[in-house]
């Protein structure tokens, strides 16, 4: 399928080798999107805050009603900020990875003064992280951002494991990232694919890294309850980066995602020159589904660099430097072949995993959150 092949609703295009179109054109993922949205249903006020007066009857033995992980950017601020307004005490997660831009961590600043919530931030081992982030782009996946994304996760669990909330409220949202190919990112919660990659590819040991393993993700499925607080609240992005911006001070850094160097680097530079994949297809697929872009400003801001130029120059630079390499050698790295992941173990391919986890979709769903 050639990048010829544009979904008509959207930007999703054949630079996604799993996109199929329908005979009207639109693609499955905006077919996708509206069924998550039929079920997605918005609460009024009043069942929000009888949600959040059952999650404080069950706040467990800790002093925090409920966990959020928070990055500085708009969608986990403002599942903080609306976790505050409804009257709960949320203890704020953030996983330092090392890469976080000065925007975010000024964000990260304004929102726990601002909304006088505590702070709880999980420093990653530089050492074990930067063999780990080597380890992906030696290997030439285009999974780069999977580490970081799976430590944030198991964090998360273990900090409301550690403080006794049976509650994480989630700074997802369905209507904003539904548009999300498997092709470009793929096993954020796998482990095993993790290790595997980084035992053919790194040096040193990951003695403490977090990371969630086979029977640890079944174990936080029973033990955890996760609150999509976004979808309940009829998030939209656009509102929320105004709300934020007046009462916070909060300051938007650009791109999606942005608030990490390393990720604007990667969905920036790296995936469109190396797998020829634009991050800003599924970003802005998804809002022209939300009602929040129109698909012809889509389409312009497709034919801008993802980036300033010089910006990314700078970034390459400063990545490279950071991961311990000469920006040669990073470009040499690069330059390999796109590999696929076909090689290297997965949970998935496992029998029992596939098992755990329909069990574990039933049960989210039998005990998914209601007044």
């Amino acid at each position: 399928m050639g990048t010829m092949n544009v979904c008509r609703r959207c930007v999703m295009d054949g630079s996604d080798p799993d996109l199929r179109l329908g005979e009207d054109g639109v693609c499955g993922y905006c077919l996708a999107h509206d069924r998550a949205q039929r079920s997605a249903r918005a609460l009024p006020e009043a069942e929000l805050r009888a949600l959040a007066a059952n999650i404080r009857a069950q706040r467990g033995r800790g002093a925090y009603d409920c966990v959020v992980g928070v990055s500085g950017g708009a969608d986990s601020s403002y599942a903080l900020m609306k976790a505050v307004d409804l009257g709960l005490r949320p203890l704020a997660l953030h996983l330092d990875n090392g890469w976080n831009t000065a925007a975010a961590v000024a964000n990260i600043e304004r929102l726990v003064r601002g909304l006088d919530v505590d702070l709880e931030t999980v420093v990653l081992d530089w050492e074990e992280f930067s063999d780990l982030q080597r380890s992906f782009l030696l290997a030439s996946l285009p999974d780069c951002e999977v580490p970081t994304d799976h430590a944030i996760l198991a964090a998360i669990h273990a900090c409301a494991a550690r403080f006794g909330t049976p509650w994480i409220i989630s700074g997802i949202s369905s209507s904003t990232e539904s548009h999300l190919p498997r092709a470009w990112s793929h096993g954020h919660s796998d482990w095993i694919y993790i290790r595997d990659v980084h035992r053919r590819h790194g040096t040193r040991p990951l003695a403490g890294f977090p990371h969630r393993s086979y029977w640890q993700i079944a174990r936080d499925r029973l033990r955890h309850r996760v609150v999509n607080l976004l979808d309940l609240a009829g998030y939209r992005r656009c509102d929320a980066v105004a709300e934020l911006s007046a009462r916070l001070g909060w300051n938007d850094y650009g791109g999606k995602h942005h608030e990490s160097l390393y990720t604007r680097f990667y969905q920036s530079w790296l995936l469109p020159v190396k797998f020829g994949y634009d991050k800003r297809r599924c970003h802005y697929s998804s809002l022209i589904c939300a009602g929040e872009m129109a698909r012809d400003e889509a389409l312009d801001r497709l034919r801008q660099p993802a980036c300033d130029p010089l910006v990314a120059r700078l970034d390459r630079i400063f990545v490279a430097k950071k991961l311990g390499w000469s920006p040669e050698e990073l470009e040499r790295v690069v330059a390999r072949p796109p590999a696929g992941r076909e090689g290297y173990a997965t949970m998935e391919r496992s029998p029992l995993f596939s098992a755990l986890r329909t069990a574990g979709r039933l049960r989210s769903w039998i005990r998914r959150p209601r007044p």
